[in-house]
């Protein structure tokens, strides 16, 4: 295929986008996938999160298509655009997550000895972890209580790695706002 008729295609790829074409979609997935993969494996070093950047890319596109210009070199770049944002989105969030969790760990830990005040509050971290629900119970007790990885969280319970920072992330806020409840009711 010589590059005025690559560039004709990728133009009547771009126009069949923009007009809601499921065909194009796939055609363009097929074609700037591997591409977008490799941008975000290169960029975020994770192979999960790579796949989940390439997945949010195309969808992005899709839901976006209103905005693309067709013309035979705007689609590739479009692309490679959407997904710079995406990688981008998910390292702030990385951050905002181990932010979470160094905060949350730094926190003075209270000292657990026998006494009743510290058996009462081991039994209230633990009803109140229970009451987050599975799988955020579970994931929240690997994580902290067994000291496991993201991954390894991951691989252990079938989740994508994804879901188990959103359930970390997630469980961490609502165990804290429910433990703030608790000890803004205490006399």
């Amino acid at each position: 295929m010589g590059a005025a008729e690559d560039d004709a295609v990728r133009l009547d790829l771009a126009l069949a986008l923009r007009d809601g074409s499921a065909e194009a979609v796939a055609e363009i997935y097929r074609r700037w996938a591997p591409l977008v993969h490799t941008l975000a494996l290169r960029s975020l070093g994770n192979h999960h999160d790579a796949e989940d950047v390439t997945q949010q890319v195309f969808i992005a596109a899709w839901r976006g298509r209103h905005t693309i210009r067709p013309s035979a070199q705007a689609l590739p770049g479009w692309l490679v655009g959407i997904a710079k944002h995406r990688i981008t989105d998910l390292r702030t969030q990385r951050f905002r997550s181990l932010r979470l969790v160094s905060a949350t760990v730094a926190e003075p830990q209270p000292d657990w000895t026998s006494t009743d005040d510290d058996l009462a509050g081991q039994l209230l971290v633990s009803q109140e972890l229970a009451q987050l629900g599975e799988p955020r119970s579970t994931v929240l007790r690997l994580a902290f209580v067994e000291d496991r990885t993201h991954q390894e969280i991951a691989n252990t319970l079938g989740l994508p790695l994804g879901t188990v920072k959103s359930h970390l992330r997630r469980g961490l806020l609502q165990l804290r706002a429910r433990l703030e409840g608790v000890s803004d009711e205490t006399p």
